[in-house]
């Protein structure tokens, strides 16, 4: 074997930058997507559907430039899925970020540290909370309530903000900012001593701060904010 078989002359430089032009050298932008979470129930309810407001949609990218090009997929999910319409709407079209998110390895859970754990476990994959050991009988608002916070660890919550990203309008019992208040109050109760992880904002409204005696489980960390 001769050394020009072994080792190949390297292509001249001028192939070299044409190769490697055929990448760009960064990604840019050509175009969006746009998810819209919302229901044929909670359309009609609206006075509409999703035909019409596809059709609105793309005819207002039509009047604002006449050269895009769109294409529009309706989300099929089984029915009763839980979580919100957006989220739902982004899993069933393999979004990235939703497909990574809920493809996540769940975390093992210790029994042998269960047991000896003393303090707040809030369990976000099981929707649970555990208080010194014994689970604590929360109801499905208050989980959503807490882990809302939870999930926003260290930012404060506006009142308007809790509902409207926990009520909708389909909801029989959609509370006011005054109302929001004694959903919390029911929540710290349950909380007893360590009703202080749930805390008050004065003129602002609520906020998660970590302590020391509380352990947080879930299959993904990146908050909701950063989306």
């Amino acid at each position: 074997m001769s050394l020009a078989t072994a080792f190949p002359q390297a292509a001249p430089t001028e192939n070299r930058t044409r190769a490697l032009r055929a990448v760009p050298a960064s990604p840019e932008p050509r175009g969006f997507a746009l998810y819209v979470g919302l229901d044929e129930e909670a359309a009609r309810a609206a006075g509409t559907s999703l035909g019409a407001i596809v059709e609105a949609v793309k005819k207002s990218i039509g009047e604002l430039a006449p050269a895009a090009q769109s294409y529009a997929a309706v989300a099929l999910a089984p029915a009763g899925v839980g979580g919100r319409d957006v989220d739902v709407v982004r899993l069933a079209l393999q979004e990235p970020t939703a497909v990574a998110r809920n493809s996540a390895e769940p975390v093992e859970e210790d029994e042998e540290l269960d047991r000896a754990h003393a303090g707040v476990v809030i369990d976000i994959s099981r929707k649970r909370v555990v208080l010194d050991n014994a689970t604590a009988t929360l109801t499905y608002k208050e989980f959503e309530l807490l882990q809302y916070l939870v999930l926003r660890e260290g930012r404060t919550v506006e009142r308007t903000e809790l509902i409207n990203a926990l009520w909708s309008a389909n909801d029989g019992d959609v509370p006011n900012e005054r109302t929001i208040d004694v959903h919390v109050r029911r929540l710290r109760s349950k909380l007893g001593r360590y009703e202080d992880i749930v805390r008050t904002v004065r003129g602002a409204g609520y906020r998660f701060d970590r302590h020391a005696d509380v352990s947080i489980r879930h299959a993904s960390t990146p908050s909701p904010d950063l989306f």
